[in-house]
């Protein structure tokens, strides 16, 4: 096949966490290489039951995942509704036969395992580039050296991650002298969030009128996060911080929220609006629906992305920016490589966190041209998918 043409698969977790804001996250990946002229495929064999929003529990029958990734490719990626192969349980296919994928993944140039979600195929092409993206900086690389035993098969994952030939992270601080996310002895290179602006930009049309939000889950952790004797934790950690923050600006401000021990009663009482995260971006139109709906978005990190200095930028906060939504974010050491003054604030505290919102209310037009400016400038897919295809070795 002609280099500039490359047969890509991708892999995710839109089938395992059939939610609004996962498919985004991962779909985009191969709407980005399909938009370059690229012969792309979504594969997704994670071994697990996937989970059912709906019934708020994980299920043997993937149905309802079958049919959330199909009608996302009908509405949103219509070049994607033949390209697409969930393998239930690593046994029954959907979307594409096993045939079918099987013939692909045996002409395969690039396998790009976003998040590591899936296993290996076992008939890939033996020159086939196969990449680790790592999506979570310094949780996966503390599971890499700790193998915590509450995390399920991480014998199994570790094992995984090793046999990639490349290995790229969100953590695109993880060079400079001031992260301290655990090498662990692969050569990572960086990368971020790829973003088909043109799938988001139309939001920027529509006038604002709503609070300012986010979408979190307060704890995605199953046990302790410990490396070197000291404890890190999940997003729940660091919004303790912004708890206040609704009396502090007098603006309007929402959260969605899932996870495990949210004190949803606490921040009703602290001013915030309370939604459940799941059940406010179910599908993929209502995701995109609750940010269209936003004056900008207000969000802390994770405390393991922050203490460690990763340089991580949320997927999600890129899709504010490219609907032309400002957004107030906590530092990482992120605004290194992506600055930070104009569409993009970066905090450290929860007072600078009240300025930047009330720096951003007292100029809100230039600061929400320059959120979308800031999207196709740092996040627009073609960008970053191509320096990931060079820096893969494959430009």
């Amino acid at each position: 096949m002609n280099k500039s043409k490359l047969r890509i698969i991708v892999t995710g977790l839109a089938g395992l966490y059939p939610v609004g804001g996962v498919v985004w996250d991962y779909l985009q990946y191969p709407m980005g290489f399909l938009k370059m002229g690229h012969d792309v495929y979504y594969h997704e064999d994670s071994w697990s039951w996937p989970y059912h929003p709906l019934e708020k529990t994980y299920t043997q029958d993937p149905a309802y995942s079958v049919e959330y990734i199909r009608n996302f490719c009908e509405k949103f990626a219509p070049g994607l509704r033949d390209r697409w192969h969930y393998l239930h349980l690593h046994e029954t296919s959907y979307g594409m036969s096993r045939q079918r994928f099987d013939e692909v993944a045996a002409s395969a140039d690039l396998f790009l395992n976003v998040s590591g979600a899936c296993m290996i195929p076992e008939n890939l092409r033996s020159g086939c580039v196969t990449v680790f993206l790592d999506t979570d900086p310094g949780y996966n690389q503390i599971m890499l050296s700790e193998k915590f035993s509450w995390s399920e098969n991480v014998d199994r994952w570790c094992r995984s991650v090793a046999e990639h030939s490349r290995h790229f992270t969100f953590a695109e601080n993880i060079h400079a002298p001031d992260c301290l996310v655990p090498k662990v002895g692969f050569d990572w290179k960086t990368t971020r969030m790829p973003i088909p602006v043109e799938s988001w930009d139309g939001l920027a049309g529509i006038r604002p009128t709503g609070p300012w939000t986010t979408v979190m889950t307060w704890n995605a952790f199953k046990g302790k996060l410990i490396y070197k004797d000291v404890e890190y934790g999940s997003k729940g950690a660091e919004f303790e911080k912004l708890m206040g923050l609704p009396k502090t600006v007098r603006l309007p401000l929402k959260v969605a929220v899932g996870g495990v021990d949210a004190p949803l009663g606490r921040l009703s009482d602290a001013g915030w609006e309370v939604v459940d995260g799941p059940e406010a971006t179910l599908t993929p139109a209502m995701y995109r629906d609750f940010i269209a709906g936003s004056r900008g978005e207000i969000s802390p990190a994770k405390h393991v992305y922050v203490a460690l200095r990763t340089g991580w930028f949320s997927c999600r906060s890129a899709c504010y920016l490219a609907a032309g939504r400002p957004v107030v974010v906590q530092d990482t050491g992120f605004a290194s490589v992506i600055p930070s003054g104009m569409g993009i604030v970066a905090y450290n505290t929860a007072e600078e966190a009240a300025e930047g919102l009330e720096r951003i209310e007292a100029d809100y037009g230039r600061h929400a041209a320059a959120a979308l400016e800031a999207a196709r400038e740092y996040f627009d897919s073609t960008r970053v998918l191509r320096k990931l295809i060079d820096d893969a070795g494959m430009g």
